[in-house]
């Protein structure tokens, strides 16, 4: 262990050093938490992207209600037939899993 006085420049270095670790640390941490935090069941689904699950957010208002949909309904929401069923697949997987 290097004893340094508190007020030496070698002592401020290792201080800025430190607090810019942490700060990258921090600023990791929160991304990932966020990133996290917008993913969705619905992500991954090819044909259906932040657009479209918007819309369905919009008509159903939530993913229990998307589950509940029938693939004709999702289809009136202006999402093609195959994305739908695609959907109806995604959820019913979740659902049992």
């Amino acid at each position: 262990m290097v004893e340094l006085p508190r007020n030496s420049e070698e002592f401020f270095l290792l201080q800025r050093i430190q607090d810019e670790v942490h700060r990258f640390a921090i600023t990791f941490h929160r991304q990932l938490r966020s990133k996290n935090s917008f993913s969705s069941k619905l992500d991954g689904i090819a044909g259906l992207g932040p657009k479209r699950k918007q819309l369905l957010m919009k008509h159903f208002k939530s993913l229990p209600n998307i589950q509940k949909a029938d693939v004709d309904d999702i289809v009136n929401c202006g999402v093609p037939r195959n994305v739908a069923i695609a959907v109806k697949e995604k959820l019913s997987e979740e659902k049992k899993g």
